[in-house]
C-alpha cells in the first residue's frame, strides 16, 4: 500500500486539510474551536510529522514519536539560527509540534480510534514512580530573556529596509509595541492618523485595543500607501497588501 503523503489544501472558507480522513476530521475540530493561527500551526506541525514518519496515523508508535523528536533536534543543516548559529530545532518549536501531535492523538483516543496515545506525557523517573507524580517532560521549555536592541541597532535595521511597508511595520513594533501578528493584521481602516493611534481588532486572546503610535509610523505608512500598495486593495484588506 502506498504511503499517504500529506498535502496541504485550503478551502474558500478558510478550512485547511492534509488529505487524510482522520487528520482532516481533527482539523475540522480545531477550526471550529480555536483561532485561525492555531489551525494553521496545527496543520503545519502534523504535516511535518507525517512527512517525516511515513506511517498511517493509527500505526504510529511511541518509538516513532521519540525518533521524530531526535531527528528534529539534530536539524537538517539547511536552516541556521541567527542567535547561536545552530541548525537544531528550537525547543519552543519542538514543544509546539509535540503539543499538536499529542492533541491529535488525544482526539483519536477520545473518539475510540485508539486505546492509548503513542505520545508520552513525560519520561518516568525513580522519584515520580515511587511517589506517583508526573515524570520529566519530553521537551523542556526554553525561556530565553528578550534581547533589547540599542538605538544604533534599530536605526541600522531601519536603514537596511528597502520598502516603506517593511519600515512602517518595524516602526509600529518598535515605537508602539504591538506584536508581530497584530501588525500583520492591521487593515487600512484600523489606521487612525488623526488620533495618532491604531486599532488592534484581533489581539492576543481575541482582545481589541487602541495603541498610541508615533507620527513617524504614519508617515512611513502613508508613503507605502501612495507608492507601493496595489490599487485593487480595499479598506477591509490588510494595510500591507
Amino acid at each position: 500500500m502506498e504511503h499517504w503523503q500529506p498535502c496541504r489544501t485550503e478551502r474558500a472558507d478558510g478550512q485547511v486539510s492534509l488529505g487524510h480522513p482522520l487528520v482532516d476530521e481533527y482539523l475540522e475540530l480545531v477550526w471550529a474551536r480555536w483561532r485561525r493561527n492555531t489551525l494553521l500551526a496545527t496543520a503545519f506541525d502534523l504535516k511535518v510529522f507525517f512527512s517525516t514518519v511515513k506511517k498511517e496515523p493509527l500505526e504510529v508508535s511511541t518509538t516513532d514519536v521519540l525518533g521524530f523528536l531526535r531527528a528534529q533536534r539534530r536539524g537538517t543543516g539547511q536552516v541556521v539560527r541567527i542567535s547561536d548559529g545552530s541548525s537544531a530545532m528550537a525547543l519552543s518549536t519542538l514543544q509546539r509540534r509535540l503539543s499538536s501531535l499529542s492533541s491529535f492523538y488525544a482526539y483519536l483516543v477520545a473518539t475510540n480510534r485508539l486505546s492509548r496515545s503513542p505520545v508520552l506525557r513525560g519520561l518516568a523517573t525513580r522519584a515520580s514512580v515511587k511517589r506517583g507524580r508526573r515524570g520529566s517532560p519530553l521537551v523542556r521549555s526554553a525561556r530565553p530573556l528578550p534581547k533589547v536592541l540599542e538605538p544604533a541597532e534599530v536605526m541600522a535595521l531601519l536603514g537596511a529596509l528597502r520598502k516603506w511597508r517593511d519600515r512602517a511595520m518595524v516602526e509600529a513594533m518598535v515605537l508602539g509595541g504591538p506584536r508581530r501578528a497584530e501588525v500583520l493584521g492591521l487593515r487600512l481602516e484600523d489606521l487612525r492618523p488623526g488620533e495618532r493611534r491604531v486599532f488592534v481588532a484581533d489581539g492576543e486572546g481575541g482582545h481589541q485595543r487602541l495603541v498610541p503610535m508615533s507620527p513617524r509610523f504614519f508617515a512611513s505608512a502613508a508613503n507605502h500607501l501612495d507608492a507601493e500598495r496595489p490599487a485593487g486593495c480595499g479598506a477591509e484588506q490588510s494595510s500591507w497588501c
